[in-house]
């Protein structure tokens, strides 16, 4: 990969986790998951808004998983 195209990437992976940090914001109405993970989604009572917190804190992970190997 050349260097534009890495720089590229991290800019979009930092755009993914971004989003998903906010999304996860929202839907917990706090921070608290960034210190203790998804173990903070389990107190939501709606089961579609756990889905939509699992799934943004599995793209959470992965973008910054796949920027710690391109850093």
């Amino acid at each position: 990969m050349s260097i534009s195209q890495i720089k590229n990437l991290n800019r979009r992976l930092e755009n993914l986790s971004k989003e998903a940090s906010s999304e996860l914001d929202k839907l917990c109405g706090n921070e608290l998951w960034k210190s203790i993970g998804f173990e903070a989604f389990d107190g939501l009572a709606d089961a579609g808004l756990r889905a939509s917190a699992n799934y943004y804190y599995g793209q959470f992970q992965t973008a910054r998983e796949l920027q710690d190997i391109f850093s």
